[in-house]
C-alpha cells in the first residue's frame, strides 16, 4: 500500500521523498544538483519531519541515484 503524499517524510523513505521532490520541483535540472542543494531541497518539503541531521552523503546519493532513475524513465 503507497503512502499519501502528505503523510510524515522520514530519510529511510527514498522513493516517498522522490515523488514529492518530483512534485515540488518538476523543473529541475539533475545534472546541475548539488548534494548539499538536494539536502536543503529535502529538509524543505512541507511534510518532511526527520532530524536535518541525519541526511548523510550516503542516504542523499541513494535518493538521488532513484530521483535520477524516476526522471529517466518518465
Amino acid at each position: 500500500m503507497d503512502e499519501p503524499l502528505d503523510a510524515p517524510l522520514y530519510w529511510e523513505a527514498n522513493y516517498e521523498i522522490v515523488l514529492a521532490l518530483r512534485e515540488h520541483y518538476p523543473h529541475i535540472e539533475l545534472e546541475e544538483l548539488g548534494i548539499e542543494e538536494l539536502h536543503r531541497m529535502i529538509v524543505a518539503l512541507p511534510h518532511f519531519a526527520d532530524e536535518p541531521n541525519l541526511g548523510n552523503e550516503a542516504i542523499l546519493q541513494a535518493i538521488f541515484c532513484e530521483w535520477y532513475e524516476e526522471m529517466a524513465s518518465g
